[in-house]
């Protein structure tokens, strides 16, 4: 497949789908988006189904009485936690317990070290996007928790691709190319599938598509919403902040972190709030 190739074709997606093995949407979490996207919600049902999965059960819990939520004392129940997490952050707590149950078949210190960034990544984006006119915090941490998704289901397949990744890091080059360069696909690619597979918007995965390219800021719109756009910018700066709060190597690119700030309008002084804002928010889930 053509790095510069932006439409993927039939033939493509077949090659894809034989050659690595993307992992089916969990029923219960199908059942409890359904559930979720109704105009009235039935919150016992969403209860029921987290309750069903004790993972799940524990990552609500944790989230609503973490400090973000629990001020107002401490919740014991699958059902006081939907209470007071609202809808929207349950579906957010389902979909990152499926995702991370599905990331098997790798060394386990590795995973929790790649979830854990993930899930700050996610934690981070939502924050900035809440404060961008017209960007769903929800859908932000949704497209931060799957947008690079997919490095571990290529980790689990290609034997060298860990070493590729150290290469990347290392050598301070842009992974996606490298990609393209050994397999025969890229992790945006296979992220992209991997929520189609899912049943989530399609926004989600046109977003992770196009994550990487280097003209994405430039793309009509026809090929690129304005939409998804805004979840690459939101997910773009915040990778840079927590490059800098954490004092990491964070996959990114600093030219599409210059365009990003362009896009979303936001100043020196923007990214000096927001900086000390997600900082607090990293100090305040690791006391949680």
């Amino acid at each position: 497949m053509s790095p510069s190739s932006r439409d993927l074709s039939p033939e493509d997606l077949q090659k894809v789908m034989a050659t690595i093995d993307i992992p089916t949407c969990p029923a219960m979490v199908g059942d409890a988006m359904k559930e979720g996207q109704k105009d009235e919600p039935d919150l016992n049902r969403l209860a029921g189904i987290i309750s069903n999965d004790p993972g799940m059960t524990a990552a609500a819990l944790k989230l609503a009485n973490s400090p973000l939520f629990g001020s107002s004392g401490p919740v014991s129940s699958a059902r006081k936690a939907v209470e007071r997490l609202g809808t929207k952050n349950v579906l957010c707590v389902v979909v990152a317990s499926a995702l991370r149950a599905s990331i098997t078949g790798l060394p386990a210190a590795w995973v929790e070290q790649f979830w854990k960034r993930t899930m700050t990544l996610a934690l981070a984006s939502s924050m900035l996007a809440r404060r961008q006119y017209g960007v769903s915090a929800d859908a932000a941490y949704t497209y931060a928790l799957f947008h690079d998704a997919a490095i571990p289901l290529m980790m689990r397949r290609y034997p060298d691709y860990g070493a590729l990744l150290e290469k990347c890091r290392a050598e301070k080059l842009e992974l996606s190319d490298a990609e393209e360069k050994y397999f025969p696909c890229s992790h945006p690619v296979v992220g992209s599938l991997l929520v189609r597979n899912w049943g989530l918007p399609p926004i989600l995965a046109q977003a992770i598509r196009f994550h990487h390219d280097k003209e994405a800021y430039d793309l009509p719109e026809r090929t690129l919403p304005g939409s998804a756009l805004s979840l690459i910018a939101v997910t773009h700066v915040a990778e840079q902040l927590l490059s800098e709060i954490l004092d990491e190597d964070i996959e990114g690119d600093n030219a599409l972190f210059e365009r990003a700030l362009g896009f979303l309008g936001l100043s020196a002084d923007d990214l000096d709030e927001l900086r000390h804002r997600v900082a607090e928010a990293i100090e305040s889930a690791a006391r949680g």
